[in-house]
């Protein structure tokens, strides 16, 4: 009998360790089904669902009732509208007051959707294109910072259409796989992040950060269930965060980290809700990867909602400090 058992625990054994060979595993000690002897992540995360409410909500001036993008530079926050207006806004963190506003000449505001920069540019993406999906003039502009600062603003085009994109017949608005409003840089690269309106996905997409025309190249997919509106990304945490809505208006936030190079959607996926309806949020950034900040457009569907323009600051502290 004694022989008997001990067979059974060395079969138990040899299976268990054969279930886990390849050493691939959730590594997450935040996620439910941590592997603690997992060498390699396989994203195959699984969270309990969590919700929260920003630390803190403030007023945005009337001039920003379309904000959009979000960065950190110079000590302050930077926003920009996502049509018509042609300036930037400086904003005071502490009470979302604008410091001061840039105009820049010689160029125009169709869409601008999102910003984000390097240590010389500022990038200012143009390539929203919801109103009937076909728009032949997607770009991002790249601002030479100290030009800017200057009053002079030098200014120069990063063109680009989609690698699978072939049509570009119009569609109905708000019916198209091919918007975008969020975009991240890194190691020469721009990275778009799609809101896919029919889907729900996301597609991610790399092109050059040089002036010229390009082919944005599609690296892949995922159902994100909503609709992508920002993005940051801390390179130095490898740690990517996507803020959408859902058809209802629902805001989250997707952390994504733990994943190898640029292949943003292999390591873990966490959503966050955030406990505010009828919010469409625009705008994400982050200094230090736990403290982010928000941005809302003004949004009036009246006898719905009537949600104004505002800047929101949420600790992140819990998911992310390990």
């Amino acid at each position: 009998m004694l022989r008997m058992s001990i067979l059974v625990v060395l079969v138990l054994l040899i299976f268990l360790e054969g279930c886990n060979s390849s050493g691939r595993g959730c590594k997450d000690p935040l996620a439910n089904n941590l592997e603690v002897e997992a060498a390699e992540n396989d994203g195959g995360y699984t969270y309990d669902e969590v919700w929260i409410r920003p630390r803190k909500s403030l007023a945005l001036s009337e001039s920003l009732k379309g904000t959009s993008g979000l960065l950190f530079w110079e000590g302050s926050l930077w926003t920009h509208n996502d049509n018509a207006d042609t300036r930037l806004y400086e904003l005071d963190t502490s009470s979302g007051a604008i410091r001061e506003d840039y105009l820049l000449e010689g160029v125009e505001n169709t869409n601008w959707e999102d910003m984000d920069q390097d240590s010389e540019f500022i990038y200012l993406g143009d390539f929203g294109n919801n109103a009937s999906g076909n728009r032949d003039d997607l770009h991002i502009l790249r601002i030479q910072k100290a030009s800017l600062l200057s009053g002079s603003p030098d200014i120069d085009t990063i063109w680009f259409s989609y690698s699978d994109q072939h049509d570009l017949n119009p569609v109905g608005p708000n019916q198209t796989e091919f918007d975008c409003e969020a975009f991240v840089l890194s190691s020469g690269h721009i990275f778009l992040f799609t809101k896919q309106w029919i889907t729900g996905h996301t597609s991610v997409y790399a092109l050059p950060k040089q002036p010229g025309n390009h082919v944005a190249q599609k690296l892949n997919s995922f159902d994100i269930q909503g609709l992508v509106s920002g993005a940051t990304f801390l390179e130095s945490k490898q740690l990517l965060v996507l803020c959408g809505y859902s058809g209802i208006l629902q805001p989250f936030l997707y952390l994504m980290y733990d994943f190898p190079a640029y292949d943003f959607f292999s390591g873990n996926k966490r959503r966050v809700n955030i406990s505010i309806p009828f919010l469409q949020v625009e705008g994400i950034a982050s200094m230090d990867g736990l403290t982010y900040y928000l941005s809302n457009e003004s949004y009036v569907k009246e006898p719905v909602t009537n949600t104004l323009q505002q800047l929101h600051i949420l600790e992140l502290n819990s998911y992310l400090e390990e």
